[in-house]
């Protein structure tokens, strides 16, 4: 078996899916004080506070109404450590529904499910990975 990888660098990632893509964004930003990290589409944003990311995607088609949990990220420090997390929890037998693959941010991420079903993201993300608390500039 495979050992446990170097531990996470906190759950620093939430990714929701809602109904109204401007006005939830408006909320976060405008009120709570995020700021957009990245617009990755029309329908997807990605939020910070320097050293979280908050993922929102507009809802597709016939999913329930209504704001729900998509995923959560654990993050790590480097890319190699999600490979190595793969690896460990592959060895482990664990529910994987993916496996390690890059975005076009830099980020590299797999998603696994717990036994509850829950998705959970090992996420190398650049703008979030290894860094202090700070807002981005």
């Amino acid at each position: 078996m495979t050992s446990r990888p170097s531990p996470f660098n906190g759950l620093r990632h939430l990714a929701l899916v809602v109904d109204d893509l401007e006005s939830v964004e408006q909320f976060y930003v405008d009120l709570l004080g995020m700021q957009v990290l990245r617009r990755a589409s029309e329908n997807l944003v990605y939020l910070t506070l320097g050293n979280d990311n908050l993922s929102l995607a507009r809802r597709k088609g016939a999913e329930a109404p209504g704001g729900c949990l998509d995923h959560f990220g654990f993050i790590v420090d480097t890319r190699e450590d999600v490979d190595a997390w793969f690896d460990y929890l592959q060895s482990l037998g664990a529910d994987l529904v993916d496996t390690p693959h890059d975005h076009t941010d830099g980020a590299r991420s797999f998603h696994v499910r717990d036994p509850a079903g829950n998705v959970v993201q090992p996420l190398f993300h650049p703008a979030v990975s290894g860094q202090q608390f700070s807002m981005p500039n």
